[in-house]
């Protein structure tokens, strides 16, 4: 489908229910516990009553006592660390290419990149990756990130073909609602200013209307929309967080970390620590005192007692033990409430495909543990590190592509474009005594060459220098083969 016809609703119908379902999940995300209440505030006819639906207190300012444990967006931080806190590598087999490419990631931060659209693909389900370029800014091309909720895709057979990208601009009110439409296709990206409603795109007018479009005329081609990339591939990719949706069978869009679905969970540990604050509240020590040991603040403003007191007027009560004065001090049942919230977060971290080790819960003591031990523990994690690590391979190959594409075609660059090859580091690494232990078992056993040992103690090094380090070894062990022509003295 080309840039929206005028009038058409928004969102696109075939979308809103995909959109709705990314607002949930970005609500938990987000942490904000008013996007909480006014997600959940529409649900009342649900069955189950959440924390997050209840209305009790939204006319008592100040009365709202529910605490939120942003649990959500740890689970999608530490998503994010697993797959980018170590840069993967990028090869091609042109070592132009290769210099080029890493001279555009270094220069365009893209770690940081990565580890935000992470973040945000683990929570929402997905990202877009796109390839831009503003000569004003940089004499390169950009590699940029957008939200699935700002995406309207268009898949074939399960793959990217084109897409529009949209953002509501500067200036929108309730009543009027400027949106800017990016459209990405293969050699081509077209651009559409539309002043609408909430609901409806409303009507196409020129770029030059909005001060945030009116630069991109200069850049636009002769057909008065679009422009040309320069390149045969698409300059977007979609990245799905996990496969299948379950929610949208047969949709190559992704799924949610929160999506097993965990709202339950989350609604839970935000419940059970509400009810922990509850009790820590209503365990603050209390005097009940009688009327007498009272001072009145005058006619409508009640009575005080005066804690600091030393000398009190004459009462008229009988003696009594502690002069009638009563402490009142509830206990707090922490150990039931600790207990609760850790078997809940433990419970939405294996329902979101992590190890309870990754958010320091199941620590059994603090002796050390080796990282045979830790990677079984966190088998479950990099298992699903895996996962998605095989989805960013795929869009990652795709965009670095266009992204070397575009800066021959509209940079000048002499590095013919090529597809990197794209290698996550290992998830969980060995410490040196747990490799020299596995070596010397090897060793003993026979079972491997001297040179497939310092492979596995250096596993970054080529097969040259390898070979070097195995000869010195054999050298200095003396276990070296003599050579066939050398002659040795015969003794009688």
């Amino acid at each position: 489908m080309p840039l929206p016809e005028n009038g058409a609703p928004w969102p696109p119908p075939e979308w809103a229910a995909y959109y709705a379902r990314i607002a949930v999940d970005d609500a938990w995300y987000s942490g904000d516990r008013q996007r909480l209440a006014r997600i959940y505030g529409r649900e009342q006819k649900t069955p189950r009553r959440r924390l997050w639906s209840r209305r009790s207190v939204a006319h008592r300012p100040g009365a709202d006592t529910r605490l939120h444990v942003p649990f959500a967006g740890d689970i999608a931080q530490t998503s994010a660390d697993m797959l980018f806190a170590d840069m993967p590598r990028f090869v091609v087999d042109d070592t132009r290419t290769q210099a080029r490419l890493d001279t555009l990631i270094a220069d365009g931060h893209v770690q940081q990149t990565l580890l935000s659209a992470a973040e945000q693909c683990a929570a929402l389900s997905g990202i877009f990756l796109r390839t831009s370029w503003d000569r004003e800014l940089a004499d390169r091309p950009l590699l940029t990130t957008v939200q699935p909720d700002n995406a309207v895709p268009e898949f074939r057979f399960g793959m990217l073909r084109a897409v529009n990208f949209w953002r509501e601009l500067p200036g929108s009110t309730t009543q009027t609602v400027w949106r800017h439409f990016e459209r990405h296709e293969p050699g081509r990206i077209a651009h559409g200013l539309y002043r609408g409603t909430g609901d409806n795109v409303g009507r196409r007018v020129p770029l030059a209307e909005h001060p945030d479009t009116a630069d991109l005329v200069g850049s636009i081609e002769s057909d008065g929309e679009s422009t040309t990339t320069g390149i045969r591939q698409l300059t977007a990719a979609y990245i799905p967080n996990q496969t299948p949706n379950r929610a949208h069978r047969g949709s190559p869009v992704g799924r949610s970390d929160y999506a097993a679905p965990i709202y339950d969970q989350l609604d839970s540990i935000d419940e059970v620590w509400t009810s922990w604050m509850r009790d820590i509240r209503l365990a603050r020590a209390r005097l009940i005192v009688p009327d007498g040991y009272l001072r009145s603040n005058g006619p409508g403003r009640g009575a005080t007692f005066d804690e600091d007191a030393e000398v009190y007027a004459q009462l008229n009560m009988p003696p009594t033990e502690n002069g009638g004065i009563t402490l009142s001090q509830f206990d707090i049942r922490v150990e039931e409430h600790q207990r609760t919230a850790e078997a809940a977060m433990r419970q939405a971290a294996q329902s979101a495909g992590y190890a309870a080790r990754s958010f320091g819960l199941d620590q059994e003591g603090a002796q050390a543990r080796t990282a045979t031990e830790v990677d079984s523990d966190d088998g479950r994690s990099m298992t699903t590190r895996s996962k998605k690590a095989g989805h960013w391979k795929e869009g990652l190959a795709d965009i670095l592509l266009a992204l070397l594409g575009v800066d021959a075609a509209q940079f000048g660059s002499t590095a013919p474009p090529e597809r990197p090859r794209v290698e996550f580091p290992k998830g969980v690494a060995e410490s040196p005594m747990d490799v020299a232990t596995s070596l010397e078992l090897l060793n003993r056993a026979q079972a491997v060459s001297t040179a497939t040992r310092v492979k596995i103690l250096h596993p970054e090094w080529d097969d040259q220098a390898v070979a070097a380090e195995a000869a010195a070894i054999l050298r200095e062990t003396g276990t070296a083969a003599p050579d066939p022509g050398d002659t040795y003295p015969l003794t009688a």
